[in-house]
């Protein structure tokens, strides 16, 4: 029997199938990696939009995450269990935000953000351990893909100044 399994519950509420990231992180080995593979058509239709469009569409992905990892979570009775990967989609729009729609770009992105998510250096550690509740299964990630947005965007600077 696996650690955590799935509920039988996923379909009967639409909070589980959000979380679950439309049913990528149903995986059963790397659940977080196949959510942000899920994650990339979604994001990369995102960076089409105005930077102001795409903001607005971030933060109503965090609000919306916060609210149904909370509620996923609660109802499974297991913090952040790895089928809940909208965290993934979240931290993956950040790490692409202002970036251009290349899909090099958005492939070296994607190593940053698993990098970082799975490596959690400090501080994310640390709020992965110490927050809790849907505030806490997105906020790892949403720092992850912070520094994913840096290493991100250094690299571009670096292709670009190496390139001229």
């Amino acid at each position: 029997m696996a650690k955590h399994p799935i509920p039988y519950s996923i379909l009967k509420h639409p909070a589980y199938w959000l979380a679950t990231g439309f049913g990528s992180g149903l995986a059963p080995k790397a659940p977080g990696t196949f959510g942000t593979l899920a994650a990339v058509p979604l994001v990369s239709l995102g960076l089409l939009l105005p930077w102001t469009g795409y903001l607005a569409l971030l933060l109503l992905a965090v609000l919306v995450g916060i609210y149904v990892c909370d509620k996923t979570a609660r109802d499974w009775r297991v913090h952040d269990h790895p089928a809940i990967v909208w965290d993934e989609f979240v931290g993956l729009g950040i790490t692409l935000f202002l970036l251009e729609p290349n899909p090099y770009w958005i492939a070296l992105g994607f190593v940053w953000f698993r990098v970082f998510d799975i490596a959690k250096p400090w501080p994310i550690s640390w709020l992965d351990r110490h927050v809790h509740g849907g505030l806490g299964i997105m906020l790892d990630d949403i720092l992850a893909g912070v520094f994913a947005w840096v290493a991100l965007q250094a690299s571009v600077l670096l292709w670009h100044w190496v390139m001229i």
